[in-house]
């Protein structure tokens, strides 16, 4: 069953008071840049620095008593790990995640310091969801994917229905998209509150499938695509927010791994925060703008700001 707007409004009653209401910001060099007023927001501030809290909390917060009982179980790069542990440690629920051994350290090290089991593998030779799928039938855990779930689509949507009641409608909206659950909250979110606002998704050029999906019509699987937007390391969309993609989002987009590079620097430099390479997706596609929305008022979701302080100086060191 496609998922509605009324499931994102359920949703964000329910993370009240535990989700931070992030902050939307803005900056005139970054208008004249990109050639829009372009409105930020800014989810790297959320608790434990990504959206990813807001569906996992809505997740963790529906499960039965017996299933809070049992435990969770999920699996994810770093981001939705932090958000399943966070989440199960505020509602006393055993988390515990699976994550690929070159998984950012800052990510696997907050993991574990909200309290969440790590279980290592292989990302380029192993399959995540099967192990997720074999942990969750030996010990009983229910398992909450990443982004190929209702309820955690339905909680993503909330950060685009809080940039719609802060700032009104908008003409675009840019959204980074890994498996989906961001993108298809999102365009929930705009065709409900900005009928008119043509909404992308932009995922790494390396990892094309989301555009291949929405234009093929139909779930297209890639191979691991080697990005630093590790965020977005996916290699399909889920089921049920393909369904949402297809028939809500104008189109997909992609950013190469040196156009996130220069817009990680770009908000450093003039919006004075750091924000990960996945979060940097909707700016640097939102550089190449359509004529038709040169000057318009453009949002653009920043997913994150988890990301090692030894690689991000790297990445922004001279050649």
């Amino acid at each position: 069953m496609v998922s509605s707007f009324a499931d994102v409004v359920d949703a964000a009653g329910r993370i009240a008071g535990y989700a931070h209401r992030t902050p939307v910001l803005g900056s005139r060099i970054v208008d004249e840049v990109v050639g829009a007023r372009v409105l930020f927001k800014c989810e790297n501030f959320q608790r434990m620095g990504a959206f990813k809290f807001r569906g996992a909390f809505n997740a963790v917060s529906r499960l039965s008593a017996r299933q809070r009982e049992a435990g969770v179980v999920t699996y994810s790069s770093g981001n939705h790990s932090q958000a399943i542990a966070l989440a199960a440690r505020l509602l006393d629920v055993r988390a515990t995640i699976v994550m690929p051994h070159d998984a950012p350290a800052a990510k696997v090290a907050a993991t574990k310091g909200y309290g969440g089991r790590v279980v290592g593998y292989d990302r380029y030779a192993e399959d995540r969801a099967e192990i997720g799928r074999a942990l969750a039938e030996e010990e009983g855990l229910t398992l909450i994917p990443p982004y190929d779930h209702p309820d955690v689509l339905a909680g993503q949507g909330t950060a685009a229905k809080e940039l719609f009641d802060e700032v009104g409608e908008l003409d675009a909206l840019f959204v980074p998209l890994g498996g989906g659950g961001l993108l298809s909250g999102s365009a929930l979110a705009a065709r409900a509150l900005s009928p008119r606002c043509r909404v992308y998704g932009v995922e790494p050029a390396a990892g094309d499938d989301g555009r291949r999906s929405l234009r093929g019509g139909e779930i297209v699987r890639i191979d691991t695509p080697r990005t630093i937007a590790d965020g977005a390391q996916t290699e399909q969309l889920g089921a049920h927010t393909f369904e949402v993609i297809r028939r809500d989002v104008d189109d997909v987009l992609t950013a190469s791994d040196d156009e996130l590079v220069e817009a990680m620097r770009l908000f450093a430099s003039y919006l004075k925060i750091v924000v990960e390479p996945t979060g940097c997706l909707g700016l640097a596609a939102a550089r190449d703008l359509p004529d038709d929305l040169r000057g318009k008022r453009i949002g653009v979701i920043i997913s994150g700001g988890n990301v090692d302080l030894e690689r991000y100086a790297a990445l922004l060191a001279p050649a």
